[in-house]
């Protein structure tokens, strides 16, 4: 269940048509063409990038962590892997990956969670759920928190303990390690690059991501 399956791509950074720095706690919110392929690459390593997909033609139609853990049978993301929605429709394709490993089950920090997880007075603090409806409202559509899935976290490193629970733990990426994928139709791709100072995945430092689009 924890296998690596690092590939690197051919891509070159020069071919791209979209090559952008997202810094950390900011928002990323675009649309993928059929074939294009998205890179995101963890600048200085074990920064977690918060990460929703949706189907363009019919938004309401979100990526499913569990339609996707139960296609592929492992709760971790890598080459190979095929991110589903809630329709079972594939929405893009792991097609290469440096870092190896992806969280599917870890979901996004929120003001709430902050004040379980770390303390009441960390309420008030940035966080990816009030990143990711941002991106949405300034998309200008009828999106609402109902929208927000559990999402992936790229970069980041969430074990499982014997016992079921889940571990927040020290990343597994290192700098300048990225995932690509294909998109498999029209797909909306809406990252928070994870403004969390309290965890130790990102050894309390958050960083930038660079994000890069290739027509392929």
């Amino acid at each position: 269940m924890g296998s690596f399956n690092r590939v690197e791509s051919t891509r070159l950074p020069e071919a791209a048509i979209y090559n952008e720095v997202v810094l950390a706690g900011d928002g990323w919110m675009h649309d993928l063409e059929p074939g294009q392929v998205l890179r995101i690459v963890d600048l200085e390593g074990n920064q977690a990038a918060d990460t929703l997909f949706f189907d363009a033609d019919n938004p309401e139609d979100h990526y499913s962590a569990v339609a996707t853990i139960t296609n592929q049978q492992n709760i971790y993301l890598t080459t190979g892997s095929v991110l589903l929605a809630e329709s079972g429709k594939e929405l893009v394709k792991i097609v290469a990956d440096t870092c190896g490993r992806h969280d599917t089950v870890g979901g996004s920090c929120s003001a709430q969670s902050n004040t379980v997880r770390y303390a009441h007075e960390k309420l008030h603090m940035h966080n990816c759920r009030d990143t990711f409806m941002l991106q949405l409202a300034q998309r200008g559509e009828p999106y609402n928190k109902r929208d927000l899935a559990p999402n992936v976290n790229f970069f980041m490193n969430v074990p499982v303990t014997p016992e079921g629970g889940l571990k927040f733990d020290d990343g597994v990426s290192s700098p300048g390690a990225y995932v690509e994928m294909q998109s498999v139709g029209r797909t909306i791709v809406l990252i928070s690059n994870c403004p969390q100072l309290n965890n130790p995945c990102n050894a309390y430092n958050p960083t930038p991501i660079r994000v890069l689009i290739w027509n392929d």
